[in-house]
Formats: structure tokens, C-alpha cells, sequence
């Protein structure tokens, strides 16, 4: 009976001890304490007001919540910075007499991260993501906050994913 006590505190012990180095947001051990998200200036061609809040504010909490860094407004460890440079509607699809039946909602924004603690983590990438919606439907209140909120649910998960990571 003491045996097998021993062997279970044994694998109990070594079960946490495996698991000291990797947390559920995949990020790993993250060598910094601070993070500063810099404004996003909206940059597009077509300038939609008020995107460039909301996607700095969306990588701000993704951000917050995915990791225990503390957000900073200057003199972080980790910086990210950039621009929208993209947003733009398309026509995807067309009809039998030549008229759209889907259009395609893109925006691209340049990030660059700055990594003080381990300089070779820095870059500049481009990420762009879209979302496809009705030509009949007009991309304002209700649908366009869909558009914009999964775009920019996805352009910040590749951006965390690319910075901290490392998938």
C-alpha cells in the first residue's frame, strides 16, 4: 500500500512539473514583463472612421487576455506598431446577367513587433484577412460590425500567433 501511494505522488509530481514551461494559450514562456500596443493609424486608400480605434483596441485585449503581460504606455519589453493599409470591397461572384451576387470585405494591416529582450523575434508582415457577405446587403450597422469583427478577430490571432506563439 506504501508503494503505491509513493507511485502516485511520483507520477502526480512529475505530471506539474511537465508543465511549467507551456500555458493554454500556446505562448510558452515569454522572457518579457511589459507590452506596449502603439495607436494604429488608418492609412487605407478608403478610410472607414473609427477602424483604427477598434483594432488597436481588439490586439490590446487579445493581448491582455492571452497572456499576464502589463500593458504600457511607453518603454514596453514587447512593441507593436503599424497602419491599416488595406480596406477595400470587391465584387466575387456574379449573377447570369453579369451582376454581383457576393461582394468580399478585405483589410490589410502592416504590423511591426519589437522584441527588446530577444531582438531576432523582431518584424514587419503584412496581414490581411476578409469576409464575404451579399451583394444586396449593405455593409453598414449590424453586418458591417460582423465584417469587422471577424476580420479583426482573425488578422490579431495570426498577429499573436506570429509574435508570441510561435506556431
Amino acid at each position: 500500500m506504501k508503494k503505491l501511494q509513493l507511485l502516485a505522488l511520483f507520477f502526480v509530481g512529475l505530471t506539474f512539473s511537465g508543465c511549467s514551461v507551456y500555458n493554454f494559450t500556446g505562448t510558452g514562456k515569454i522572457d518579457a514583463e511589459t507590452v506596449q500596443v502603439n495607436y494604429f493609424l488608418n492609412n487605407a486608400p478608403l478610410v472607414e472612421p473609427g477602424l483604427d480605434r477598434t483594432f488597436t483596441l481588439k490586439l490590446r485585449d487579445l493581448i491582455q487576455n492571452q497572456t499576464n503581460l502589463n500593458l504600457v504606455n511607453t518603454g514596453g519589453d514587447l512593441v507593436y506598431e503599424g497602419e491599416i493599409v488595406d480596406y477595400r470591397i470587391s465584387p466575387m461572384t456574379a449573377t447570369a446577367d453579369q451582376r454581383a451576387a457576393q461582394n468580399r470585405l478585405t483589410i490589410s494591416v502592416n504590423v511591426r513587433f519589437t522584441n527588446k529582450k530577444k531582438e531576432a523575434d523582431d518584424f514587419e508582415k503584412r496581414f490581411s484577412f476578409f469576409h464575404d457577405y451579399p451583394a444586396a446587403t449593405q455593409l453598414v450597422g449590424a453586418p458591417f460590425n460582423t465584417a469587422v469583427e471577424e476580420i479583426f478577430e482573425r488578422i490579431t490571432q495570426d498577429i499573436f500567433n506570429e509574435s508570441l506563439a510561435k506556431w
